[in-house]
């Protein structure tokens, strides 16, 4: 069977996963059909089974990508001279990564709850890596006494939520530049830890 012009996987697969996460971040994924994801793709229903197993396992797939960039990306961040300078470039990067990818972020948070029990625990143990990136740098920065925490894994959850948080209200073009963003959170950061 010949394929249509524009079908081959190098074009198709990123088109789904893109018409996937748009689709899912807008509606929600349990009220997302496969046939409005084909639709929006302008292929057949069948045609995505090419390209995944599944719905669940498109959901899966995108947030396991989200998740393995921003680990990815956080492990490439230059090793900070002082535990304060760490924790200013997480809290820089954290909110730049996060802001950059809105509607992945939105379907990793909101949508957790439907991921069968194994993909689940995938994307748990990559967020708690992730969490225990932060919980470490503090812990660092409490032995050092740069910070006062009397408990680092709390105060991580914490910091993560707050900078998390940014992209539920900042909108581009706003009052505020991110830069300044950045700066006002990164004063909320030190003072939360003691800095």
């Amino acid at each position: 069977m010949a394929r249509k012009k524009n079908s081959s996987g190098d074009i198709t697969r990123p088109r789904i996963r893109a018409a996937a996460l748009r689709l899912f971040a807008r509606h929600g994924y349990a009220a997302v059909s496969m046939r409005q994801i084909a639709a929006a793709v302008g292929v057949q229903v069948g045609t995505l089974y090419l390209y995944t197993a599944d719905k669940q396992s498109l959901l899966f797939d995108l947030m396991e990508t989200h998740m393995q960039d921003l680990l990815s990306e956080l492990a490439a961040l230059p090793t900070a001279p002082t535990p304060l300078a760490a924790l200013e470039d997480f809290t820089r990067f954290h909110i730049r990564f996060h802001r950059a990818r809105s509607d992945a972020v939105f379907i990793a948070y909101m949508e957790l709850r439907n991921l069968d029990p194994e993909n689940f625990g995938r994307i748990e143990a990559m967020r708690r890596a992730y969490e225990a990136h932060l919980d470490g740098l503090l812990i660092r920065g409490r032995d050092a006494g740069a910070f006062t925490v009397p408990d680092t894994k709390l105060a991580a959850f914490a910091v993560i939520a707050m900078l998390t948080g940014v992209n539920t209200w900042y909108r581009e073009g706003g009052r505020l530049s991110l830069e300044h963003v950045e700066d006002i959170y990164w004063q909320m950061v030190r003072k939360a830890v003691g800095a």
